[in-house]
C-alpha cells in the first residue's frame, strides 16, 4: 500500500460516507456517471442515513496525506446485498485516482477485524460480475452464494 493509514472513521467524519456511496456505484466501460443526486434514492439512502445508530454500524476510513480517501463500512440493512436481519452489509469505495493501490484490501481486512473481535459472524455484499473488486472479495474470503443476472450475491464467514 502506498504511504498511507487505515483506521475507525470517526462519528463526525460519517458524512464523508455519502461521497464514497457515490464512488461505490460501479461504471462499466464508456458509461457516463449519474449525478451525485442518485445517492439520495431510497434504495441507496439506506447505507448512510442515520449511519451510525444501528449496532452493526461500523466504518473504516484509508487516509493520505490528511485526506480521506476510502470507507469500507458495514451495517443492517435491507439492500442489495441482504441475506438477513443479523448480517451486516457491506459497502467500501476509493476515490478513482487511488484504487489498485493495497487501500481497499487494508480497509476491508481492519473491518473484518474489528467484527471478528465484536462476534459478528458473517457478512454480505452485492457486486456487479465484471467489477473488478470481485477479486478483492475473494481474496478476504468471500464466497459466491447466489447469482442475480449481472451481480453476485457473497458472503463472508467471520
Amino acid at each position: 500500500m502506498t504511504e498511507g493509514i487505515i483506521r475507525k472513521l470517526l462519528p463526525v467524519e460519517y458524512s464523508v460516507l455519502r461521497t464514497f456511496l457515490y464512488h461505490a456505484i460501479f461504471l462499466p466501460k464508456d458509461v457516463t456517471p449519474p449525478p451525485f443526486e442518485i445517492i439520495e434514492q431510497p434504495e441507496l439512502q439506506v447505507y448512510t442515513r442515520n449511519f451510525g445508530a444501528g449496532a452493526w454500524d461500523t466504518a473504516f476510513c484509508a487516509e493520505l496525506n490528511g485526506k480521506i480517501i476510502g470507507a469500507a463500512w458495514v451495517r443492517i440493512m435491507d439492500d442489495y446485498g441482504h441475506l438477513d436481519d443479523e448480517t451486516p452489509s457491506l459497502a467500501i469505495s476509493l476515490l478513482p485516482e487511488y484504487r489498485g493501490k493495497g487501500f481497499g484490501t487494508g480497509m476491508l481486512n481492519a473491518l473484518l477485524a474489528e467484527l471478528r473481535t465484536h462476534g459478528c459472524k458473517a457478512v454480505s455484499l452485492s457486486v456487479q460480475k465484471e467489477n473488478p473488486a470481485v477479486r478483492l472479495y475473494r481474496r478476504a474470503g468471500f464466497q459466491t452464494i447466489a447469482e442475480r443476472g449481472e451481480e453476485f450475491l457473497m458472503r463472508c464467514q467471520l
